[in-house]
């Protein structure tokens, strides 16, 4: 595992470890964590368990903590600043193992991670999980108009547990139904956490990333 340190456009100095496939990278993917005011950081089981699927895969893969959390610098931004945190994660990542991007987000993170792959052409594949649909305890900057997620082609996994209060399925599922190329997957006998299950969805990540790469290919 390599400790990297990487700039964001305005400045700020961010925390983060790589972790690199046995091989040479067949590409490079970024994690956001969740909520940096409710105990967020890199340092997840659910981060952990993903880290180490993708990098079974040959992903070289990134983690880092957004501004304002442990050796990062700066304060929290609402989950506007947090954006360009991300954009300054997938430069380092495509740095370290050149072409498309793949970006896997958690709950906040997940937030923060649609609103930068909408934008970011770099991005071949999106998996979000435990989207907040409902209120978290902290004010979310605005979701993407209904049209620019339809026009949103890239793949994009939405992933939940069945029991997570932030993220029902139903919601999940008419989101999937805004997004161009959108997957839902719910995960039964488990919540926002995955607590015990955090294998489980890592492999469910770690196989879209997979597909998705495995598609783009034409393979």
């Amino acid at each position: 595992m390599d400790q990297v340190r990487f700039d964001t456009e305005d400045g700020l100095s961010l925390q983060g470890e790589l972790r690199l496939p046995d091989g040479p990278p067949a590409g490079g993917a970024v994690l956001c964590h969740a909520h940096p005011l409710h105990g967020g950081s890199k340092d997840h089981p659910l981060l952990w368990q993903i880290r180490i699927a993708l990098a079974r895969q040959g992903f070289a893969v990134l983690t880092f903590n957004f501004r304002g959390v442990m050796g990062s610098e700066g304060v929290h931004g609402g989950g506007v600043g947090e954006v360009l945190d991300t954009r300054a994660a997938i430069d380092e990542v495509i740095r370290r193992a050149p072409g498309p991007a793949f970006v896997c987000g958690w709950s906040f993170g997940a937030h923060v991670a649609l609103r930068e792959a909408i934008d970011d052409e770099r991005v071949a594949a999106l998996t979000v999980i435990g989207f907040p649909l409902a209120p978290v305890g902290s004010v979310l900057p605005p979701m993407p108009a209904a049209d620019r997620l339809g026009r949103f082609t890239t793949p994009v996994l939405l992933l939940a547990g069945d029991a997570d209060p932030y993220c029902s399925a139903p919601e999940l599922g008419a989101l999937g139904e805004r997004l161009g190329d959108a997957t839902v997957r719910i995960v039964e006998g488990t919540d926002h956490y995955f607590g015990k299950r955090e294998r489980e969805a890592a492999g469910i990540v770690a196989d879209f990333a997979v597909a998705t790469a495995r598609r783009r290919r034409g393979g």
